[in-house]
């Protein structure tokens, strides 16, 4: 199976009294790395309970705190066990459902998982405040796509895997801007069986998470959008002009975009202002949280070669992931840049007064070249350092007005710390 860096940080939140929620889209492997969790436990010697409220006759022993409560004592009496409960967005209120359990200070450590529509349908914030720590499971990112499909024989030095094998990292990156990042996917072996776990990921999303949330009969509107979304990824989205497009009110096209990032199909991105007569509109950006969605819904997953037409915008999606994973737990915000005069810088990030502008390139570079946006960000903002992130092995660095600017492979960004 695929490696999750994850899993060890779940691992190391089994020794917490608080419960652990695991979330994410579908079908990015939350249920194996429960599975994983329980069998650690069980070649240990401990107790484990697994419930999934997919299953009807589990989904009857949460009917109430107490029917559960008596339900995991039959079964392990007032012994210390881990209680694993998959697909914990089935239970209406689920949020103060699970309060009311950790309040009654039970012998049981919870473990638990939920689908996108987690958050949305069970409070779980506002009702567990102090009583959980969340885990956010993304799908495979890059580095744990090459690792697996190299059978980590590079784990412990991947950097240096991919500055020597540059053929077999570009092999690698074009599949993976492909295909994507989902589990289910990445292994299927042939493209005709990518294709259909794709649609049926997609169809079990709309199926599930989206009827559950929105209760849509037709979903055409809803597709479409994504579509748009899709063809457009790294563009300012206009609100009135997505709702002419669709044929739905701005207010509804507001409403789907909130429910398709709260369940994490999209990201949106904000821009960066501190001189609102000079910045831009407030309209933002949306980039996908898997390449081969994006792809699928445009037609154009499997194909041999990424088009020349959309390489740079799938390289710009891929790089805004790989920022996402590093700034994830920490207070750095990620912004982009544009004036009314046409300057524009792909991505800022803010933390505190401190920003650090990045431009991103499809190029294979191998001497720094400066844009003139790049230079009038850094003329107006003075950063410490800005970076320009390329798709080669090319890197340099030049002092412009005291802002150290650095050509860097987009591979660099996975080991660098930029918080």
């Amino acid at each position: 199976m695929i490696k999750r860096k994850i899993l060890s940080q779940l691992q190391e939140h089994l020794l917490s009294d608080q419960m652990t929620i695991i979330t994410g889209p579908r079908q990015v492997g939350k249920t194996y790395l429960m599975s994983e969790l329980q069998k650690q436990l069980q070649d240990q010697g401990k107790k484990t309970i697994w419930l999934n409220l997919d299953n009807e006759e589990d989904k009857q022993k949460f009917t109430s705190q107490g029917d559960l409560l008596a339900y995991l004592e039959l079964q392990v009496g007032s012994d210390k066990a881990t209680v694993f409960i998959d697909e914990i967005q089935r239970k209406e209120n689920a949020g103060l459902f699970l309060k009311g359990i950790f309040d009654m200070n039970t012998p049981y450590k919870f473990v638990v998982s939920g689908s996108g529509s987690l958050e949305l349908k069970a409070k779980i914030s506002e009702s567990m405040a102090g009583r959980k720590q969340l885990f956010m499971v993304d799908p495979v990112s890059f580095e744990e796509f090459v690792n697996f499909k190299t059978n980590y024989q590079y784990e412990d030095r991947l950097l240096d895997f991919f500055k020597i094998e540059e053929g077999k990292t570009a092999r690698l990156l074009t599949e993976y801007m492909v295909f994507g990042g989902y589990p289910r996917v990445i292994l299927a072996e042939t493209a005709d069986l990518k294709q259909n776990q794709m649609q049926e990921i997609y169809r079990s999303y709309v199926d599930r998470d989206i009827h559950d949330l929105l209760h849509l009969e037709k979903t055409d509107a809803f597709n479409n959008l994504l579509k748009i979304l899709a063809s457009q990824i790294g563009s300012l989205v206009n609100f009135n002009e997505l709702a002419r497009t669709v044929g739905i009110d701005v207010k509804t096209i507001r409403h789907y975009l909130f429910y398709l990032e709260q369940t994490f199909l999209i990201k949106k991105v904000t821009p960066f202002f501190r001189n609102t007569r000079s910045e831009v509109t407030k309209a933002p950006i949306y980039y996908f949280v898997d390449l081969g969605l994006r792809n699928w819904l445009l037609g154009l997953f499997g194909l041999p070669e990424i088009p020349i037409s959309i390489s740079g915008h799938l390289f710009e999606n891929l790089v805004f992931n790989i920022l996402k994973s590093q700034t994830e737990l920490s207070p750095t915000q990620i912004h982009f840049w544009r004036t009314k005069d046409q300057a524009e810088v792909d991505f800022i990030l803010e933390k505190g007064l401190e920003v650090i502008p990045i431009e991103v390139k499809y190029t294979k570079s191998s001497k720094l070249e400066i844009p003139r946006s790049m230079r009038s960000f850094i003329t107006r903002y003075k950063p410490t350092n800005a970076y320009i992130v390329n798709n080669g092995n090319g890197e340099s660095g030049e002092k412009v007005e005291n802002t150290n600017i650095q050509l860097l492979p987009y591979y660099h960004l996975i080991f660098k710390d930029l918080n």
